[in-house]
């Protein structure tokens, strides 16, 4: 193995998780001596991206501004790892769904989300926004994070009820790619773009609570608020087209909910709350709810163990056989990044 790679601890490897566009996203093991051994998730850029420039920057960007984002509702970044040009990113193992499965599921079963557990969600995102969005660096000058994929995808629910905002990997901060390059450039679902960033102007901070509106929209309406993918008619749908009335799709939504909704979903970015302003109006509405107890952590892993029954009891009895054998299968990749990586 790499000299400098068993300086920094092996890694064993459980199974894949996840696979996108840029990297793969592994469960693993951090070995050390003594039998210690810590759960994380390993992201392994994809080779064939990590020989371009602007691609490998983009990674290395994610860890390196990740890795001082040291808050409760934010996926935190071990280490920046590098064996032979290849890139990976040791990270916080999350157990739990994402909110996509979260809505997919409800969607299945045709049961809408309590509108308390929604905006305990969205309370828990603007935390997370708000400390991104105010983060200094080591000069204590304004990093000025910009997350541009606020989306259900990238919102990881544990098992015990926590939310947790991830994948930074296209954020834009003041000391990452100089913004007079990226003027024009679109990054991020369209989906769930704020209408600056579909039209590819200059993005801030604001632009995450518009996405962040559209995501709460889902969540209450189990309905995408847009639905174009064709650049042309997204940008149509995004910044011209009236948008639909919420309480026209869930009738007995409370009209002070629906209000603070339209305060992140402003076309105009100045007429927008701040992720700050937005966090502080959702928990002042839960506080004012009959229900407002539904807004916890433990009512959030209640719920979680009645939408996934299997999984939320699977992950008690970890079969070791199994983990064994999936891992083995992987050690098989002698050729490749993971070969070298995981032994």
């Amino acid at each position: 193995m790499n000299e400098s790679l068993e300086y920094q601890g092996s890694f064993h490897l459980v199974r894949k998780v996840a696979e996108g566009g840029m990297a793969t996203v592994y469960e693993a093991e951090q070995l050390g001596p003594s039998g210690f051994a810590k759960r994380i998730a390993l992201k392994v850029i994809h080779p064939q991206l990590a020989q371009r420039r602007e691609f490998l920057q983009l990674f290395i960007d994610e860890a390196k501004l990740s890795a001082n984002l040291m808050h409760g509702n934010i996926v935190q970044i071990y280490q920046l790892g590098e064996v032979n040009g290849q890139y990976f990113i040791a990270m916080e193992y999350i157990q739990g769904p994402t909110l996509r499965s979260v809505i997919d599921r409800h969607t299945e079963l045709g049961r809408p989300i309590a509108a308390t557990m929604v905006a305990y969600v969205g309370s828990r995102l603007c935390r997370a926004l708000d400390f991104a969005h105010n983060a200094v660096g080591p000069d204590g000058r304004r990093l000025d994070v910009v997350h541009r994929d606020v989306s259900p995808g990238n919102v990881m629910i544990t098992w015990d009820g926590h939310i947790k905002l991830g994948d930074f990997g296209i954020a834009k901060a003041r000391t990452s790619i100089d913004p007079a390059t990226e003027q024009h450039v679109r990054m991020g679902k369209k989906r769930y773009m704020s209408p600056e960033q579909v039209l590819g102007t200059a993005v801030d901070a604001r632009s995450d609570v518009f996405s962040l509106g559209v995501v709460l929209y889902e969540l209450l309406a189990l309905s995408p608020l847009f639905h174009e993918d064709d650049t042309a008619l997204s940008v149509e749908e995004v910044v011209l087209r009236p948008l639909p009335d919420l309480r026209s799709r869930v009738t007995d939504l409370d009209p002070d909910l629906a209000e603070i909704l339209r305060l992140a979903l402003q076309r105009n970015p100045a007429d927008r709350a701040t992720a700050a302003q937005l966090g502080s109006l959702l928990d002042q509405w839960i506080n004012g709810q009959a229900d407002r107890a539904g807004a916890s952590p433990d009512r959030l892993q209640t719920h979680l163990a009645e939408l996934f029954p299997t999984t939320f009891q699977a992950r008690f009895q970890a079969d070791p056989a199994a983990v064994q054998a999936v891992s083995g299968a992987f050690k098989k990749k002698r050729g490749s990044i993971i070969g070298r990586l995981f032994r």
